[in-house]
């Protein structure tokens, strides 16, 4: 009986139906995952990296890596890939599968649910490195940077 007067107060208040919008936040928005609660991210840093070098190549999709993409993250390897793309045709060279190795990675964590990786590249003409911050959000890690060296 106490806790149904306190919804009906709880409905009528004006000075509560902020708060309400800040629980709904709180519960649907976003939300920081602990490092113990996360998997390891070498597996995704490395395949991460591979599928970075196959967009900038032509022969994957960015779309194909945005689930593991943060929105910014995103939207700059589309511009990236579509300069390359841009690039290629103009030297009138085709799109093909080149193969990418991982030569080392080095990981640090600045903080909880964070981690900050370097990963070395070799790829049939030239050698290149991608920095990348990944964060824990929802259980899951996400690439909230990219950098291509």
């Amino acid at each position: 009986m106490v806790a149904s007067a306190e919804r009906r107060g709880a409905r009528a208040s004006p000075s509560r139906a902020g708060s309400a919008a800040e629980v709904t936040d709180e519960y649907f928005s976003r939300q920081r995952t602990p490092t113990t609660q996360l998997p390891d991210p070498e597996p995704l840093v490395a395949n991460l990296a591979r599928g970075v070098m196959e967009v900038l190549s032509g022969v994957r999709e960015v779309d194909q890596l945005a689930r593991w993409l943060a929105e910014d993250a995103y939207r700059k390897l589309v511009i990236r890939s579509n300069l390359a793309a841009r690039a290629r045709s103009a030297r009138g060279v085709p799109a093909t599968r080149p193969h990418h190795r991982v030569l080392s990675s080095r990981h640090m964590s600045p903080a909880d649910g964070v981690v900050e990786s370097v990963v070395v590249v070799a790829g049939p003409h030239r050698t290149r490195a991608i920095a990348m911050r990944l964060e824990g959000t929802d259980g899951r890690w996400r690439a909230t940077s990219l950098a291509l060296l």
